[in-house]
């Protein structure tokens, strides 16, 4: 009797484990939604210009803001050569601040992937995202990555006004 006893609460708390662990990553990426869209608000440099300056380094491929180290960036994935790099371009000025090669990893995956898309695309991302924006007045964007869906070429392209955010496709065929 005492054996069921004890191993009642710990089940109970053997459980409780995971889920308290994943409303905490839920509400920490709540909050880091929130904090980026705050930061976005106060950018002087949009995610189309991003992407217009990141041309001197490559075909851009991809973009977004996000907040890496507790800092706001804008990375633009660019394709040069065959080659990937991450373009870091300030939000503040519009000038490349750094360029470093994608080689390994996931990023190369992801890289490999939307570089694959734009080669089918006839539209650019920057022009894309262009689109969205026109048909969402007031909103700002945050992200644009492409993707191949039945061999079409399509951009998604995040927004955010205020606290709300959307996400809208742009065929980019």
């Amino acid at each position: 009797m005492h054996r069921i006893g004890w191993l009642v609460p710990a089940v109970t708390l053997s459980l409780a484990g995971p889920l308290s662990f994943a409303a905490e990553e839920k509400q920490s990426k709540e909050s880091e939604k929130q904090a980026l869209a705050k930061d976005v608000k106060t950018v002087k440099v949009s995610l189309e210009k991003g992407l217009s300056a990141s041309e001197a380094e490559g075909k851009p491929i991809s973009a977004k803001f996000e907040i890496e180290d507790g800092k706001l960036q804008l990375s633009v994935y660019t394709a040069k050569d065959g080659k990937f790099y991450e373009v870091i371009v300030d939000h503040q000025t519009g000038k490349v601040a750094k360029t470093e090669p994608i080689t390994s990893g996931d990023d190369f995956t992801a890289a490999k992937a939307q570089n694959d898309a734009m080669a089918k695309s006839k539209t650019s991302l920057r022009s894309a995202v262009g689109q969205a924006l026109k048909a969402n007045k007031g909103y700002r964007a945050v992200s644009a990555t492409p993707s191949l869906e039945g061999g079409q070429s399509a951009a998604e392209v995040t927004l955010v006004k205020g606290n709300e955010w959307k996400t809208v496709k742009e065929k980019l065929d």
